[in-house]
């Protein structure tokens, strides 16, 4: 008689040559053996004697948690897990690209499958982080503004430079989708040429699918996947609809607000919300006929900063100059950039902030997954169609009608 694969995970565990079977009861005739289930055969434990099958599973879970996704999954899956894990840490783009559109999936079996290998490159990323003192290996900064700020531009002068200093960088660049056909033009790549044919640089451009703000759900985990590629300064740029910025925020280590000098009363037309964000201010296309503009908004900015509160207990927020179409000011702003970094590793301030940010984003993925249950939850899934109806056609309110739902999805659970 075969033993069951789940059983092999215990070395201590063997199969006894006699078979007995009851309903969860230990037998008196020997007090060393135990039926698992009913109609199935006896098993001894060295460690402790389990008196019924969820003892057992819960002994299995204490046990065998870091292996236990790989259950249920395919040898073929199992294959590519390993040839992705493999790929990845050794540096290898296409299977960083690869890894990435697997997490991207919205696929069951495949969000699996991503799972179980960001799990392997979780655990080697603490590896590495130990071996490096306790110390981040990447520095992940995130980078918004309006369109037309020059973000492009300026990712492709800064990547460049970043690039020649012997830094890997990776850009997780976040396109609009089209609301009616669900499509998205994809176009950062193609306006950073020069970078995306760097072999330290890798750009992956990413679609919203309607994700409010343009931070898709899985760009928290594109941000570990680069890691564990090696590349050592992640750049992570929004849609600058408005509500990105504080996606964004709770993902990066710094952000890094990326404003026009001639965008009319920048004041007005920024939130404060967003300002409040920001660990540094950039004017972009701070030349020619622009330096007068870039600076009185820099003077404007540097004003309204001093009124906002304090976030970081060693870093008030600054505002500069750039120019991403001539290079004046980059370096100055990757000087204060490292400044910022350092300053919030010695203070402790970066490792809390982190820690805090996996928090965040455990319950943003828990409510959306919610809201997907809830939708094809049994108790619930047939009366959003009437409810809907009578919502649309005015005798039921909004919240009388999620209420309705509400109780019908308790009272189902």
């Amino acid at each position: 008689m075969m033993i069951p694969s789940f059983l092999l995970r215990f070395p201590h565990c063997y199969f006894s040559r006699r078979t007995y079977f009851a309903n969860f009861r230990l037998f008196t005739s020997r007090a060393d053996f135990l039926c698992i289930e009913s109609r199935t055969p006896v098993y001894h434990c060295h460690t402790k004697w389990i008196r019924s099958s969820a003892s057992l599973r819960r002994g299995m879970c204490q046990q065998v948690a870091p292996d236990q996704q790989i259950e249920g999954l395919s040898d073929r899956e199992q294959r590519i897990i390993d040839r992705l894990y493999s790929g990845l840490i050794q540096g290898h783009r296409a299977c960083l690209a690869e890894a990435i559109t697997l997490v991207e999936s919205t696929q069951s079996r495949k969000k699996k499958i991503a799972q179980v290998l960001l799990q392997k490159v979780l655990s080697y990323h603490r590896d590495q982080e130990k071996l490096n003192q306790g110390k981040p290996l990447a520095f992940r900064v995130g980078l918004s503004g309006p369109p037309g700020a020059g973000k492009s531009t300026f990712i492709e002068c800064f990547g460049k430079m970043l690039t020649e200093r012997k830094y890997k960088v990776s850009v997780l660049a976040v396109d609009p989708s089209s609301s009616t056909s669900g499509g998205s033009l994809l176009g950062d790549k193609t306006r950073m040429t020069e970078l995306s044919r760097d072999m330290n640089a890798y750009i992956r451009p990413s679609p919203t699918r309607g994700t409010l703000g343009g931070v898709t759900r899985t760009t928290n985990e594109a941000i570990l996947l680069c890691e564990g590629g090696g590349y050592n300064v992640v750049l992570v740029e929004t849609v600058g609809v408005g509500q990105s910025e504080f996606a964004v925020a709770d993902m990066v280590d710094m952000f890094i607000l990326l404003l026009p000098p001639a965008g009319g009363d920048e004041l007005q037309g920024i939130k404060r919300g967003i300002i409040e964000m920001a660990d540094l201010v950039a004017i972009n296309k701070a030349d020619g006929d622009l330096i007068v503009p870039a600076r009185r908004i820099q003077a404007e900015y540097v004003s309204a900063l001093k009124l906002l509160r304090k976030r970081s207990k060693v870093w008030r927020p600054q505002v500069l100059r750039i120019s991403a179409k001539t290079g004046e000011g980059i370096s100055d702003m990757w000087d204060k950039m490292t400044e910022f970094r350092d300053l919030m590793l010695t203070s402790g301030e970066l490792i809390a902030k982190r820690r805090k940010q996996q928090k965040v984003w455990m319950w943003n993925l828990i409510q959306e997954n919610m809201l997907d249950h809830f939708r094809s939850h049994l108790a619930v899934k047939d009366k959003i169609p009437h409810l809907e109806e009578k919502v649309l056609s005015g005798v039921l309110s909004p919240g009388l009608a999620a209420d309705l739902l509400l109780k019908a999805f308790k009272d189902g659970v």
